[in-house]
């Protein structure tokens, strides 16, 4: 039994930073992931790596990790290697940024999407990130495609405080 959900492939270090939590907003120059609210998004790990290092700026200056904590975190992202399926994760809203948001704020939002630059983009909110149990291999494609995740794999669902 499987269960057919749309997939999107990130390069590392943000596929690892979205399943495990510290990426909150997807960024696009399109709104992509606007017909997906509130739906689960497949997370696929790109085979190559991002090209830019603001990431490690956001997390070391912004968040104010620490060098080891990074690398932990990125240690983390990579468990499942490269070219998998490896979680999933839940699609919010989405909105476009425009050039005049105030400073304070666009802050906050590079925070949240561990990326500088975000005018002119899409922004899409992402919660409840979670890893499969074991990475499904699958060849990454451009865009939004459909993977079918057997439902063995998918991870537990955790129960609140009753």
């Amino acid at each position: 039994m499987t269960l057919r959900l749309h997939c999107l492939s990130f390069r590392q270090p943000y596929a690892g930073l979205v399943l495990n939590g510290a990426k909150r907003i997807e960024t696009r120059w399109r709104p992509l992931l606007a017909g997906l609210n509130n739906c689960t998004l497949a997370v696929h790990i790109a085979r190559q790596d991002w090209e830019g290092h603001e990431w490690r700026r956001v997390l070391t200056d912004a968040l104010r990790m620490s060098a080891n904590d990074v690398e932990e975190l990125l240690r983390a992202g990579d468990q499942f290697g490269r070219g998998v399926v490896a979680g999933l994760v839940e699609v919010g809203d989405t909105w476009f940024c425009s050039d005049d948001v105030p400073d304070e704020d666009l802050r906050e939002l590079e925070k949240e999407a561990v990326l500088t630059g975000l005018g002119r983009k899409y922004l899409t909110r992402l919660s409840a990130p979670r890893w499969l149990r074991e990475p499904l291999r699958a060849r990454g494609q451009k865009g939004l495609w459909t993977v079918d995740v057997p439902v063995r794999l998918l991870p537990e669902v955790r129960q609140g405080p009753r």
